[in-house]
């Protein structure tokens, strides 16, 4: 059970690929989130086979700022494999997942690390809205989540992506399964 007043360490796994042009200020945003946490943090960067130079940028940071480690993947597994490899290796008490592009904003993750705190073990975020997205992508992602609940023994809520907080139990469990698609 964990104690809310003790220290503790935050993983943030981030899957990279091909994410060039926005990952300095990815970074620049998320190491100001989670300095302002003040608790120790780790970041995994797990490059997924990048082709477009981001792997070099991802070995500036790790020179530069010790809480950084790069996971390299020998090729591009999809970002299934990159998530799977990164949460096998956090080493904190509870682990951020969300991507590189900035469409899920790393100024939330105090929220979800408060939310924790409390007793959550997974915090998922949920978009209020799909800005850039045109209208056949807003309603066939509305169906799909619709589809997804009425076949499912277990409620799916709707506009959830992958930008989500787990407490290392529910890393453990994720961990321990075979599966990994």
């Amino acid at each position: 059970d964990f104690n809310a007043c003790r220290p503790f360490l935050l993983s943030v796994v981030v899957p990279v690929y091909n994410e060039i042009q926005v990952l300095p200020q990815f970074m620049e945003r998320l190491t100001v989130v989670l300095e302002s946490i003040k608790q120790p943090y780790e970041i995994l960067l797990v490059d997924d086979g990048s082709t477009d130079g981001s792997g070099d940028m991802m070995q500036r940071f790790v020179l530069s700022m010790p809480s950084v480690r790069v996971i390299w993947l020998s090729r591009n597994f999809g970002k299934e494999a990159a998530v799977t490899a990164g949460l096998a290796e956090a080493k904190g008490d509870a682990a951020v997942l969300i991507d590189a592009d900035l469409q899920d904003p790393p100024e939330l993750i105090p929220e979800m690390v408060d939310n924790w705190r409390d007793g959550a073990d997974m915090v998922c975020m949920r978009r209020r809205s799909r800005a850039g997205e045109n209208w056949f992508k807003c309603t066939s992602a509305s169906l799909f989540y619709r589809l997804l609940n009425r076949i499912s023994r277990f409620d799916i809520p709707p506009d959830t992506g992958d930008f989500r907080l787990m407490s290392r139990r529910v890393l453990n469990a994720l961990n321990r399964l075979p599966e990994r698609n």
